[in-house]
């Protein structure tokens, strides 16, 4: 059974949900002020433990505490409550020895709010209405608006806020920077560019959105004991938005593996993919589903590149397959007595071209799991038959990119403004599990539940990155197949065992050093960590 803290880091909320856990607590007796005065609490020890960013060094001393007591830090403070916790922030950090000054250029405060601004007033920490006259600082503190902005924000605020961005100063924001929308993470006009954020009590939805990630900075989650059965009585009619997370993903894995198996017990994936113009994606999407652990592993590929393939993977058993003037596969000349059916998955599409059109229809029309990836989905877009694949006898797993998710999805929400809800309707749609790639890759099924990937590196942005990630995940349905375990659970995994790879390459090699090839000599790694 998963601890309260892991339950609590997979959460992933709305405006409108989150607003409503906090109602049941405050319902429930928990005062304002007594919840405003733990999270600012808990902001303001964390702060003096964050190790320094560059732009600190020069304040960085032997106990890692980035700023000597007596720093300037500047409180930028909001009308609401995300105004009051940063005043509370304001006087601690004022009784531990900062020099501390408050920007509060709002006339109307919530009552909770004004009461903070007056004693801090009292304790003789300064207050100013515009930005020119806030001393210079070592760290602002951003607490102008949190949960829920809905409207662009103007001047003098908008103005404010781009003065600050452009300053060599790291800013740590409250919940969220300020400007940003709580679920699509879009800019309201102009946004505060935070080094730091802490997210407050459970995991808002732009953190999970690719268009908020310059803004955030680092997250982390300030976790101020929300009660599970708070989370759960506001969730349990919606379908749920999850974070995956290294326990949810290692615990997916078909691990350990009985003491008494066989190959054939443990997944049979067959591959179609390459041509004779794109040898390599053949090649990088067989050493994908290699370090899956498959069972068996068939390789349907071009005659012409069996010697190839066979010389990259000896211990997979490559189809040569004729193949059509340009060097596209013709036709799948499986092994006798050997057809789709006889497999436990197929993932069909890296470097196949659009000419090996009739394949991926053949494919479509099997009884088996079916990954489709690169030219699957073009072939698949250009066939125009999404809403047919609620037809097939097993689950489908389209793997886009933007580009093949806008050709295969005309018509859903633009992926670019909110991925999450852009993911929900295109599984809707086709009925299959989507996995759209990004920066924070996005998972979901027909029934809308959605899995999202909160960590990645932009050294996973080569060519042949996505092979990979086809040959692991086709190579972990094959073992799910025998197995019982979730396909949607399976796909998540697999992401998130991309993304790790990338992570600990990136570490190791640097961002510019992890070519797709590389990426393959990775993911081992991930799991003995």
């Amino acid at each position: 059974m998963q601890n309260r803290q892991e339950q609590i880091s997979q959460v992933v909320v709305t405006a409108g949900q989150m607003r409503d856990i906090e109602k049941r607590i405050f319902a429930a007796g928990m005062p304002v002020v007594a919840l405003m005065e733990k999270v600012a609490g808990l902001i303001a020890r964390r702060i003096p433990e964050i190790p320094p960013t560059p732009l600190q060094k020069a304040y960085y001393v032997p106990s890692n505490t980035p700023f000597l007591r007596g720093s300037r830090v500047g409180i930028l403070v909001g009308p609401g409550h995300n105004g009051g916790d940063a005043l509370v922030v304001a006087r601690e950090l004022h009784f531990q020895g900062y020099e501390v000054g408050i920007y509060s250029p709002f006339s109307k405060l919530k009552e909770l709010t004004s009461q903070h601004l007056q004693y801090a007033q009292s304790l003789g920490i300064p207050i100013y209405q515009t930005i020119e006259q806030l001393p210079n600082s070592d760290l602002l503190i951003d607490g102008l608006f949190g949960l829920g902005l809905e409207r662009n924000l103007t001047d003098p605020i908008a103005s404010a806020i781009n003065q600050l961005n452009e300053l060599s100063i790291p800013i740590y924001s409250i919940d969220l920077p300020s400007g940003l929308h709580t679920d699509t993470g879009v800019v309201l006009g102009t946004a505060i560019r935070a080094t730091h954020t802490f997210c407050l009590g459970l995991w808002k939805l732009a953190f999970l959105q690719d268009q908020a990630l310059e803004y955030l900075g680092k997250a982390e989650l300030i976790d101020f004991d929300i009660p599970l059965a708070d989370v759960e009585a506001v969730l349990k009619d919606a379908p749920r938005i999850k974070r995956i997370t290294p326990a949810t993903a290692l615990a997916t894995l078909p691990l350990p593996r009985p003491a008494v198996t066989h190959k054939y017990k443990e997944g049979h994936l067959l591959l179609i993919c390459g041509s004779r113009r794109y040898a390599g994606g053949a090649i990088l999407t067989g050493l994908g589903a290699r370090a899956s652990g498959v069972g068996m592993l068939s390789i349907a590929v071009p005659e012409s590149l069996k010697s190839l393939l066979v010389s990259h993977l000896p211990e997979a058993l490559i189809v040569g397959c004729p193949e059509t003037e340009t060097g596209a596969i013709a036709q799948l000349q499986l092994p006798e007595k050997t057809d789709l059916s006889s497999f436990n998955a197929i993932a069909c599409g890296p470097g196949l071209t659009r000419d090996a059109t009739p394949i991926v229809q053949e494919a479509i029309k099997s009884d088996r799991p079916l990954l489709l990836d690169a030219d699957g989905l073009n072939i698949l877009a250009q066939m125009g038959t999404i809403a047919t694949l609620k037809k097939r006898q097993a689950v489908t797993v389209l793997t886009p990119h933007t580009g093949e998710f806008e050709r295969l999805f005309p018509d859903v929400t633009d992926a670019k403004h909110d991925r999450v809800k852009a993911v929900q309707e295109a599984a809707a749609q086709s009925g299959a599990v989507v996995l759209l790639k990004g920066a924070r890759t996005a998972i979901a099924n027909p029934e809308g539940v959605v899995w999202i990937v909160s960590e990645s590196t932009p050294a996973l942005a080569r060519g042949g990155s996505g092979d990979v990630l086809t040959g692991l995940l086709g190579g972990l349905l094959a073992q799910a197949a025998t197995k019982q375990i979730p396909v949607e659970d399976i796909v998540a995994t697999a992401a998130w065992w991309h993304s790790q790879a990338g992570i600990i390459a990136a570490q190791e090699r640097t961002e510019l050093g992890v070519d797709a090839f590389t990426l393959t000599q990775f993911l081992m790694k991930v799991l003995s960590i």
